[in-house]
């Protein structure tokens, strides 16, 4: 449930600059998140209490809308640091059946600083925005340590047309702090 109301968060951001000029990327820190960002927008926060693999987490996510794109990071520290694995798993599988996404593709994904696990991945896949039309999405999976914490953290650009290049300079540009 909260991550279907993530999606209707990311999809009202979108429509607010759908209309937008091309993209124009800054670099923007978020310090609650630990990370600095490139986004072509002014993200949002919101905040959630939700269950990860068994365990009741606070999510903060920031996100905005470009161009017909939404961008979303998110994260979340877990109570119990030797589940972060299970809790990118379960992330990973409940954004997915949220986007009714099909033709997943997964990749590894470590940003510097990041944990080296199996479940940091890159995912590609076509899925159905909430009013139902298609979409292209990327996203991707990482844990990492902060301030003696493992946080599990998402990141994610959709739209119903996802230019690689865009994708590529999301992802790219995060940076762990």
């Amino acid at each position: 449930m909260f991550l279907r109301a993530l999606l209707v968060f990311c999809l009202f951001s979108s429509g607010l600059a759908a209309c937008g000029p091309a993209l124009e990327w800054r670099s923007l820190p978020l310090p609650e998140l630990g990370m600095q960002v490139s986004l072509p927008c002014k993200p949002d926060r919101v905040e959630h209490s939700v269950e990860l693999a068994g365990q009741s987490v606070q999510v903060i996510m920031q996100g905005c809308g470009a161009s017909g794109l939404t961008f979303a990071v998110a994260c979340a520290v877990l109570a119990e640091p030797s589940m972060a694995g299970a809790a990118l798993a379960h992330w990973r599988a409940a954004v997915l059946a949220a986007a009714q996404a099909r033709d997943a593709k997964d990749s590894p994904f470590q940003p510097a600083g990041g944990l080296g696990l199996p479940q940091a991945v890159r995912t590609s896949a076509m899925g159905r925005l909430p009013g139902g039309g298609a979409m292209q999405m990327q996203a991707a999976w990482f844990a990492r340590v902060q301030h003696g914490a493992v946080r599990a953290c998402h990141a994610m650009v959709y739209g119903s047309e996802l230019p690689a290049a865009t994708a590529d300079a999301f992802f790219e540009a995060l940076v762990l702090r």
